[in-house]
């Protein structure tokens, strides 16, 4: 049996029941939160990494944080979604899996969609659909904030109707191939320290002493277990956080750069476009700037 560390949880910013037409068209968005979709009439389709997936009634579509997609609605579509941000411990659910998931939805699945819509209302977009326009910190840290505002049954049965959800997805075939094995726990150990020290300077041979292992053994066994060195490893997470940093606040590359834990402002800017294909500021303007619902 292929079983994992899930150490996530989920958290709600938007929900809403929405009717789009051909104005839902947009290229290249990359979000920092998920996103579930269930469509009710009409068909649309989403364009991700090249593949073309068709929106249409009777299925789940979930798109994990930072998978870059394409919408577009050529006649008439309406659908359910849910947004939702993931804090983690040992690392994204979906770290191995940034692609576009499809499902059929079951009527448990398409109750527990309306029933997050039911239960948290007024959480769609007031202001614009527009991508131009939900792209704020500000925005986001409003929308998370109404967690705190709400009774405490609803918001106990928002995220226990999340995990169901995305449990949909976590059965999947495309999930369930990539995913590694149980990770071994003093390998989940670094990772819970080196997310919690992002910001400053982190050696092989400082992981492996949280692991109680000799930093070339630490590092083979890292290898299995994830698929990357921990140095690599690192600097992914610490791009993930760049990004995040880009799309939702206005702070400029040097703060950007000193907060995800790089060296200087050079390195951070090399590396990043190493990983992501793109400068932050070509991130910033094409990508980051495409928040959309």
């Amino acid at each position: 049996m292929n079983t994992i560390d899930c150490k996530s949880t989920f958290t709600l910013l938007l929900t809403d029941y929405v009717k789009l037409n051909k104005n839902w068209n947009y290229k290249n968005v990359t979000s920092v939160f998920y996103r579930i979709i269930y469509i009710d009439e009409g068909e649309g389709k989403l364009i991700c990494d090249l593949e073309e997936y068709a929106l249409e009634p009777g299925f789940l579509y979930l798109i994990p944080s930072f998978t870059t997609c394409s919408y577009i609605c050529e006649h008439y579509l309406s659908h359910y979604y849910i947004c939702f941000l993931e804090e983690f411990q040992l690392g994204s659910l979906f770290v191995s899996n940034r692609n576009v998931f499809k499902i059929s939805a079951s009527e448990i699945d398409i109750t527990s969609m309306k029933r997050v819509f039911k239960l948290n209302p007024g959480r769609g977009l007031v202001t614009s659909n527009n991508p131009e326009v939900f792209e704020k910190d500000k925005d986001l840290t409003a929308y998370y904030d109404l967690n705190n505002t709400m009774p405490l049954s609803a918001y106990m049965e928002t995220c226990g109707l999340l995990l169901t959800l995305v449990s949909r997805f976590v059965q999947s075939p495309l999930f369930l191939k990539t995913e590694a094995n149980h990770i071994n726990s003093k390998i989940a150990s670094a990772i819970f320290f080196m997310k919690n020290n992002l910001r400053r300077p982190i050696s092989v041979a400082e992981l492996a002493r949280t692991a109680n292992y000799h930093p070339d053994h630490f590092s083979r066994l890292f290898l299995q277990n994830t698929g990357a060195r921990p140095l690599d490893y690192l600097k992914s997470k610490r791009i993930e956080r760049s990004q995040f940093l880009l799309a939702t606040t206005d702070m400029t590359f040097y703060e950007i750069a000193n907060e995800s834990g790089f060296e200087s402002q050079a390195y951070f800017s090399r590396a990043f476009k190493s990983v992501t294909g793109f400068t932050p500021g070509q991130y910033k303007k094409n990508i980051a700037r495409r928040l959309i619902l």
